[in-house]
């Protein structure tokens, strides 16, 4: 079901303490400065309502955090949530995954975050996904040498096409698991579609790639 239009959505985005980055070009190589300290610096692709990245910077107040969401009336809430927590570690980028390479400079970043993205079912439509070769091209200059991918999904098709795709690209590949909530991993945060699908008992697939 589509969600309904905000209203004042932009005034909305404006009102969040700064927390949403109207021209994130203009950080480019620069992003330590938006929070104001030298701190690692990591990237959720498609934050949703925000439940992820609230809970994450919670837990990691020395990492900084910039969620990119294409959808302004879910940004919306991501970043509403974010501040009625008063976390200042987050920022938000109204954008998707294309953009990067404008938005950030080579190596900039020690990990990015994509979590029940799109599985974009059809062959034709594979380009679209973010595990396709060209993506992975975007993330591998986007992140540091020893940076890395942490990758989730319930759709199984999409899991082992981005375990090819991953492979295909080299990039190395560990702490894979076919079934999130029954394996060993520790520290897991789970999104709103996570919870959902686990719920349904659906498995939950990860993995993480760092490239070569």
């Amino acid at each position: 079901m589509r969600m309904r239009k905000k209203k004042n959505g932009m005034q909305r985005l404006e009102g969040c303490g700064g927390l949403w980055i109207q021209q994130p070009h203009n950080n480019k190589g620069n992003w330590q400065a938006q929070f104001g300290r030298n701190a690692p610096l990591h990237i959720e692709i498609g934050c949703g309502k925000g439940g992820f990245i609230t809970q994450l910077a919670q837990a990691n107040p020395d990492i900084n955090y910039i969620a990119i969401e294409k959808l302004i009336d879910v940004l919306i809430l991501a970043a509403e949530k974010v501040e009625a927590q008063g976390l200042t570690n987050v920022r938000f980028i109204l954008g998707d995954a294309a953009m990067l390479n404008e938005m950030f400079c080579d190596g900039e970043a020690s990990r990015i975050y994509i979590n029940f993205c799109d599985p974009w079912h059809k062959n034709r439509h594979s380009k679209r996904r973010l595990t396709y070769k060209e993506f992975l091209e975007y993330y591998r200059k986007v992140l540091k040498k020893d940076g890395a991918i942490y990758f989730k999904t319930d759709n199984k098709p999409l899991f082992e096409f981005s375990l090819n795709s991953f492979c295909d690209n080299n990039y190395n590949l560990k702490n894979i698991t076919l079934d999130l909530h029954s394996s060993d991993y520790k520290g897991n945060i789970m999104t709103e579609y996570e919870k959902y699908f686990s719920e349904m008992g659906n498995p939950i697939y990860r993995l993480e790639a760092m490239p070569k």
